[in-house]
């Protein structure tokens, strides 16, 4: 049986390592979040289901700084986000590891220099033996450890996606945030990926974001579902529940 098929640990709900409050954010005349909600808690991974433009990936970068907010709270591994200097906001984001959806690999740095880069920068490490060892953990951990020496060019879509997932895990992070970690992969690559994040669960013990729209993906991989439609958390359950119960447009995920 693989994982995605039976993925469920003990959800520790007595500490709450993320905690939003009525969260606010508008680009001009169009309101992308409205007075959104959320927990995530120790070793849970959180799917945030949504159509495409719901405000999904705008809500995960306002979680680590990268957007700031009209108005709502945010607090963070206790650190409260809209009240941070710019060094506590570094220093966050090494606790939080942000898979982005396009991999966000540099083209010009083979994979071992793209995984090395963050460690050199975040974490000043130099040592040529153990920058090795860190790269090579991460690539076996992602199963790319023959890997090391090729450059994005040369890499597959699902292994872009690793190769990301790999550079963020370097720095050993207590939270995961994946944004659209499936998109534009082929059914059994996007499986491949789903297992991976289960499996950085079990191997780094992180609490983790899945944001995604792709219902294959909220199955596989989610604890507990908040369905974000029109700028604000309508729906929130675990996969059963919600499929069991489809309310709004969320009926429509369940009915394609």
């Amino acid at each position: 049986m693989s994982k995605a098929a039976d993925h469920k640990v003990k959800v520790n709900k007595n500490n709450r390592v993320v905690e939003v409050k009525d969260l606010n954010k508008s680009f001009g005349d169009r309101v992308v979040l409205k007075n959104v909600n959320l927990e995530l808690f120790e070793n849970e991974n959180l799917v945030i289901l949504g159509k495409s433009g719901a405000g999904k990936s705008v809500l995960i970068k306002c979680m680590i700084g990268l957007i700031k907010p009209d108005s709502g709270y945010i607090n963070v591994l206790e650190y409260e986000v809209n009240d941070l200097s710019a060094k506590e906001l570094n220093e966050l984001r090494i606790k939080v590891g942000f898979s982005f959806q396009l991999s966000a690999l540099y083209d010009s740095m083979t994979v071992r220099e793209n995984l090395e880069f963050p460690l050199k920068r975040n974490l000043k490490i130099f040592d040529k033996k153990i920058l090795d060892e860190k790269v090579m953990k991460a690539l076996e951990d992602v199963g790319l450890a023959q890997s090391a020496e090729m450059l994005p060019a040369e890499l597959s879509g699902g292994m872009k996606k690793r190769i990301g997932i790999a550079r963020t895990l370097i720095l050993n992070p207590e939270i995961m945030l994946y944004d659209e970690p499936t998109a534009g992969l082929d059914p059994i690559t996007a499986g491949e990926i789903n297992e991976l994040i289960l499996e950085v669960r079990d191997k780094y013990k992180t609490a983790s974001i899945i944001i995604t729209h792709d219902l294959s993906c909220a199955r596989a991989t989610s604890d507990r579902i908040i369905g974000l439609f029109d700028g604000y958390n309508k729906v929130e359950g675990t996969f059963e529940e919600l499929k069991a119960s489809p309310k709004d447009e969320l009926e429509l995920f369940f009915n394609y």
